[in-house]
């Protein structure tokens, strides 16, 4: 779980807005309790694989983010089956399946676009860097 307080800090600190750009496709989606949704973004140029890091942050309303998936699919324990993180050539996607009233939440997806000797190259989703999510009632 260190590390993954070491990627947040990271995502935090290191981007940087050089050409590469990571867009999200909607900038909110609703779904109804119960429903599925999925959440996707897509990197301007070249193809998203594992050693892109690809990962989705989850952040409720008055709280921290939360790492929801990191290397485009795996979960960290303690998150529900019901988020699924995939990818395809330059889009990466998050499915939430059987969404409940605690998804209502802003997602974030950032990749790594740098190299092993240039560590600050982290992009973030689109402008606004989150793709809110409301459950209707």
């Amino acid at each position: 779980m260190a590390w993954a307080l070491l990627l947040l800090t990271l995502l935090t600190y290191c981007s940087d807005s050089s050409s590469q750009q990571l867009l999200s496709q909607k900038s909110q989606e609703v779904v109804s309790p119960g429903g599925t949704v999925t959440l996707s973004c897509i990197l301007s140029s070249g193809a998203i694989g594992d050693g892109n890091y690809p990962v989705w942050l989850q952040q409720q309303q008055g709280s921290v983010p939360r790492l929801l998936v990191y290397r485009t699919s795996t979960r960290p324990t303690g998150v529900p089956e019901r988020f699924t993180g995939s990818r395809s050539g330059n889009t990466m996607s998050l499915t939430i399946t059987g969404a409940l009233a605690e998804d209502d939440a802003d997602y974030y997806c950032a990749v790594w676009t740098g190299s092993a000797t240039h560590s600050d190259s982290v992009r973030w989703g689109s402008e606004t860097k989150t793709h809110p999510v409301t459950l209707l009632e």
